[in-house]
């Protein structure tokens, strides 16, 4: 299994500029080639590491969370990687190894390990590998309900058996990583994979928000009308109620990770 890792740089100066990057009221699409060392941020309480922040709450665009690629050079990290005791966290390795401690357990993330850390609770990151690390870090203000407490999760989703979208002949799974029968948890993050051909065959409307991140392969995908193709190392912001399709390119699988809010009454 392979997971894209964006590698940063500059494009030379012979290129042109014209990408598919793109605004909308709806939607908000950033190519891999956007990812350079022009917009990398040095966040609080972190050493050795450099963050490219994909999404942000703000107005028109997603605002239920915040989405970072983090790259971790070897011997960098954070004892106090958030600085919100309101707000959850998830880990996702896409390269590299990276040591998590959530509460006293530990565990140590290759690629497509994952971590999520509750609100409130004490965690660690760090590389104690020879290579640079790099993981996707979403951030989430938690939603607290009566009688449930979320608890530290830790896998890998390459040992999570995928489950089958109906009527899609095993072509279109869902590779869930957090409880999905637990109210405890008001996000799902999960790997979403289609094989050559395979589709979302109706335009998905939903209050849900999304982050996706396109882990390996490409397609074509339909926002809010628009038929966009998209790659590994793309990103996707998508807003409440975008309507939202795809169409898997081939020639091998078309996967990424997902970002939705879930499991919570609709405050007034």
């Amino acid at each position: 299994m392979t997971y894209y890792a964006n590698p940063a740089g500059l494009p030379p100066q012979t290129d042109l500029l014209t990408d598919r990057a793109i605004v909308t009221e709806a939607y908000t699409v950033i190519p891999r080639g956007v990812l350079r060392d022009i917009v990398t941020s040095v966040l609080p309480d972190w050493t050795g590491t450099r963050t490219w922040i994909l999404n942000r709450p703000v107005p028109g665009g997603p605002t239920t969370f915040a989405q970072y690629v983090m790259e971790v050079a070897p011997g960098g990290g954070s004892g106090r990687p958030e600085a919100q005791k309101t707000v959850e966290g998830f880990v996702f390795v896409v390269d590299g190894e990276l040591t998590v401690s959530i509460e006293g357990e530990t565990g140590i993330l290759a690629p497509g390990g994952f971590a999520y850390a509750p609100a409130g609770a004490v965690w660690q990151v760090r590389n104690d590998g020879t290579a640079a690390a790099r993981f996707h870090w979403i951030r989430k203000a938690y939603e607290p309900l009566e009688g449930y407490t979320a608890k530290p999760v830790f896998g890998n989703e390459q040992d999570i058996e995928p489950s089958p979208m109906p009527d899609t002949d095993n072509k279109w799974r869902t590779t869930r990583m957090l409880p999905v029968d637990d109210l405890a948890y008001d996000m799902h993050i999960n790997v979403v994979t289609f094989e050559p051909g395979a589709s979302i065959p109706f335009a998905e409307t939903h209050v849900m928000e999304h982050g996706l991140y396109v882990l390996e392969g490409k397609a074509v995908y339909h926002l809010n009308g628009d038929w966009v193709e998209v790659q590994a190392g793309d990103y996707m912001a998508l807003r409440a109620f975008c309507p939202q399709a795809c169409y898997a390119g081939g020639p091998g699988n078309f996967r990424y990770l997902l970002y939705k809010d879930v499991n919570r009454q609709i405050m007034l």
